[in-house]
């Protein structure tokens, strides 16, 4: 078994040797494995310990944003190549103590609604997630690693920074390359090295809730080794992780590696795929047996269809769950937070031209 150890007392700056935090092909891996071999993978949560327990919600407008996310790794695969798809097995993710969720002004889904920071802390033990900001909610484990994958080839790093630069000049959203605070320092890798926050064809920050023990990860090899890293643990989300954060926690993960020889060549695998052979969760949490939900459809508040606008839906699904949960007592920065890493968002209808449905699945049992 292979394992890399971190003492998370201290930021990944400190224990440079133990992971990066700016995707390139360039970071050296810090261990090698066998396919089939057990590797165990101790991680920082995304925000690199910068929030303790108990800490007031100063302490979200004093993150250092260049620090996400710090990922523990890579993995140089033995016998991975360009072309071959690494299939990578989470045997078990194992949780830390304490989690946080946070809002943060500028960022989320509803960052044209949500102004203010807001923070709230998690108790994590016996399988459950509670907070003193939230009074009798407890949410069940589920927990994953949002950010996991492989390093991109150099041909894929130039094409990411120049669609995502152009994607810029459009008026749309995207970090540039930044070398302050990345991990690796200096060099190359600070300075052309791709920030973490998107998921890309490599997959990283995904954050798929599905990933869960028992999951198979598949990502197309770009470089030789695979160089796999992963980091971000979650000890619970909502299908949407609306806020921009879920229950947010330092974590192990436990993986096993295959390599399928030259199969994303062969069948032409350019996206991440995952499947899981068991339930993600426990059924009755996979699909909730007691939920309410809330339908959005593409209609602005003034009236106007924009037809077939999913993102419109799942706003308006989202704002109407929130709606929901202040008619129950909560506020709307607590609905926003439970939303985030509870409520889950369906898409329900493509075809139902002009108004496409999106419904957010409220699971009942969480209360009380």
């Amino acid at each position: 078994m292979q394992c890399i150890t971190i003492d998370r007392s201290k930021m990944l700056r400190d224990e440079p040797h133990t992971g990066h935090n700016r995707w390139h092909p360039d970071v050296e891996p810090k261990i090698e494995a066998d396919p089939g071999e057990e590797v165990v993978l101790e991680t920082r949560d995304a925000c690199d310990g910068q929030i303790r327990f108990g800490d007031s919600v100063e302490a979200v407008s004093r993150i250092a944003r260049g620090v996400v996310h710090p990922l523990t790794g890579p993995v140089y695969v033995k016998g991975a190549e360009p072309g071959d798809l690494l299939e990578i097995e989470c045997l078990d993710v194992i949780p830390e103590a304490a989690g946080w969720t946070r809002i943060s002004p500028g960022i989320g889904f509803l960052r044209d609604v949500f102004l203010e920071p807001y923070l709230v802390h998690w108790a994590i033990s016996d399988g459950s997630a509670i907070s003193e900001m939230l009074p009798g909610v407890r949410i069940p484990y589920g927990a994953f690693m949002g950010t996991a994958g492989v390093a991109p080839s150099h041909q894929q790093l130039g094409e990411w920074t120049r669609r995502e630069a152009e994607l810029r000049e459009r008026g749309g959203m995207s970090l540039p390359p930044d070398p302050t605070d990345a991990v690796p320092a200096g060099g190359v890798v600070a300075e052309h090295g791709l920030r973490t926050l998107p998921p890309r064809e490599n997959c990283g920050n995904a954050d798929v809730k599905q990933l869960t023990k028992g999951s198979r990860l598949y990502v197309p090899v770009a470089v030789e080794g695979a160089l796999y890293s992963a980091g971000d643990g979650h000890f619970a989300q909502g299908d949407s992780e609306c806020c921009v954060t879920a229950i947010e926690m330092a974590g192990t993960q436990a993986v096993r590696f295959q390599v399928h020889r030259g199969e994303a060549v062969r069948k032409n695998i350019r996206w991440p795929r995952f499947s899981h052979e068991g339930y993600f969760q426990p059924p009755e949490w996979a699909a909730p047996r007691r939920f309410t939900a809330t339908m959005g459809m593409p209609v602005t508040d003034d009236g106007e269809n924009r037809g077939e606008d999913l993102t419109l839906a799942a706003r308006n699904a989202l704002l109407n769950m929130i709606e929901l949960l202040q008619e129950r007592g909560w506020s709307r920065e607590q609905a926003y937070v439970i939303c985030s890493v509870a409520v889950d968002l369906k898409v329900s209808n493509v075809v139902d031209v002009p108004n496409f449905v999106v419904s957010a699945f409220l699971p009942e049992d969480i209360f009380g």
